[in-house]
């Protein structure tokens, strides 16, 4: 069975850049362009990984997170934020976030955390 990922993400670029990178490593994407439809989505799909933006309309990531752990806190969640918003990042890590990227990222540590969080924990 092909690992799923739920990418979440507003901005349609970064939706494009995240598939671009995950899918050459061999993964499914579902995506989802605010919070609202991530959590949806996530109930629905049950994804191995969930890489979400933090700063969205309708439904920000935190309230998300907040959802998606009330839901099943066994999916793992990375939290993507750009530099400044070190009290969202805190916040996230208190919901249960288990990593951050900072944007803009290297393809390189999206695929380091496919690794950790797929690869070696056999998710």
């Amino acid at each position: 069975m092909n690992k799923t990922i739920l990418i979440v993400d507003d901005a349609v670029f970064m939706r494009m850049k995240l598939k671009k990178i995950i899918e050459a490593s061999g993964y499914q994407i579902i995506e989802a362009k605010d919070g609202l439809q991530a959590f949806e989505l996530f109930k629905e799909h049950k994804p191995n990984l969930v890489i979400m933006d933090i700063s969205m309309p309708e439904m920000d990531g935190l309230t998300s997170l907040r959802y998606m752990m009330e839901h099943d806190n066994s999916i793992p969640v990375i939290m993507c934020s750009a530099i400044g918003q070190e009290s969202k990042i805190l916040e996230a890590g208190r919901l249960g976030a288990k990593d951050f990227i900072v944007k803009p990222f290297k393809d390189k540590e999206i695929e380091e955390v496919l690794n950790c969080f797929l690869e070696e924990n056999g998710r």
